[in-house]
């Protein structure tokens, strides 16, 4: 089966690269699959996350970017020469290889893709909240282009959601929702975090979803209790920046902050906690692979996914209401209460086994197979 994956780029340190990365060059080591990758704006951008030589990929250098050189109506011109080429690079593309199923990563192309594809069918693999345009203080001209960029899904056979949450969401919209969670690349050397580092850490950029203006917040309040221990942050870029970095040093040596790295899971070993502070998440990654090395997470109850990961009081604390102060004081407890930090942390590591491939890509078999139309002889496929 071919399967061909549409998306703006592969050129970050982000979760949408990583997992597509990671499932693309698992796939194409099944027996019976060929995948293609097909970017729109790679460019000259090297990969971070390096793919298999049996995974094809093409780079259709349409450069979007290009227009933003422009104003008002030179830019609306260049837009739609943009979109022009790109409908047409993408067709030939598209009749060169003739994959089976077609799954876009990324909801501004599925419209696109809709009109260029013929009877190949087309699967929307969501990485963003169908909620998340509310939470990013868009105007009401972005909200309207927003929702119709929703409601451009019915056009797809399915869209796959990484959480029940963000699911029922996509259900308002189309009935035709399956879920399978992200496969996550977990801890798999059976060496844990033993806990007794004075450090926790926080793994995102410096972004508005990411909310590290709360973070800090939190921080200051925790370091007045404790001001032996440090805040570690990996991903140090983003449009937050330039305006929290004078938070940051503003604290001092109590935060430290790291580049991206590609050996995350060897970090999360080195401390004892993990926070995340994000206004919304459709997944989030970083907590069942922080778990998988034995880490228990303090996260806010954002939508939606902290809540289908983490288990609270088991396995970490869901904080309701985005309280800084009760987001401290669950943060204060596991620093008080060792035991309790090693207990959860255990609990973290079993939970997190959810998300092993091996559990997981059957999931996108089975979808395949069903939206195929070769599935039609078995049936076809059924509704979630």
């Amino acid at each position: 089966m071919k399967i061909m994956y549409v998306s703006d780029a592969l050129a970050i340190w982000g979760g949408l690269e990583r997992v597509l990365a990671g499932k693309a060059n698992l796939l194409a080591s099944r027996e019976g699959y060929e995948i293609f990758v097909v970017t729109a704006n790679q460019g000259q951008h090297p990969l971070p996350y390096p793919l298999d030589k049996r995974v094809g990929f093409c780079d259709l250098d349409i450069r979007f970017h290009q227009q933003y050189q422009f104003h008002s109506i030179r830019r609306w011109r260049m837009r739609l020469q943009l979109q022009r080429l790109f409908k047409e690079r993408l067709r030939q593309q598209i009749e060169s290889v003739r994959p089976d199923v077609i799954v876009c990563m990324r909801i501004e192309f599925v419209k696109t893709l809709a009109e260029v594809k013929g009877d190949i069918p087309l699967v929307f693999e969501s990485h963003s909240s169908c909620l998340m345009r509310r939470f990013e203080g868009y105007s009401f001209l972005r909200r309207c282009h927003a929702a119709w960029l929703n409601r451009q899904v019915r056009r797809t056979q399915t869209v796959v959601a990484l959480t029940e949450g963000d699911a029922a969401e996509w259900r308002k919209i189309t009935p035709r929702v399956t879920v399978i969670p992200n496969i996550v690349s977990l801890n798999e050397g059976g060496s844990v975090t033993d806990g007794q580092s004075k450090t926790v850490m926080f793994v995102g950029r410096f972004s508005k979803q990411k909310d590290l203006g709360s973070l800090l917040r939190i921080w200051e309040l925790v370091s007045r209790r404790h001001p032996d221990w440090q805040l570690h942050i990996y991903g140090g870029y983003g449009e937050e920046q330039e305006r929290l970095m004078p938070i940051v040093k503003g604290l001092g040596e109590r935060v430290v902050v790291h580049e991206p790295t590609d050996r995350i899971l060897t970090e999360y070993k080195k401390h004892a906690v993990l926070l995340l502070t994000s206004l919304f998440e459709p997944f989030g990654l970083v907590m069942p692979e922080a778990m998988s090395c034995g880490l228990p997470v303090v996260a806010f109850d954002c939508p939606y996914g902290p809540a289908d990961i983490i288990t609270d009081g088991l396995d970490g604390f869901l904080v309701k209401g985005r309280s800084v102060e009760r987001f401290a004081e669950k943060v204060c407890q596991l620093i008080e209460q060792p035991a309790l930090r090693r207990k959860m942390g255990q609990a973290a590591v079993g939970a997190a086994q959810r998300y092993r491939a091996v559990n997981v890509l059957p999931q996108w078999e089975a979808l395949f197979d069903c939206v195929c139309p070769k599935a039609e002889d078995s049936g076809g496929c059924k509704e979630e």
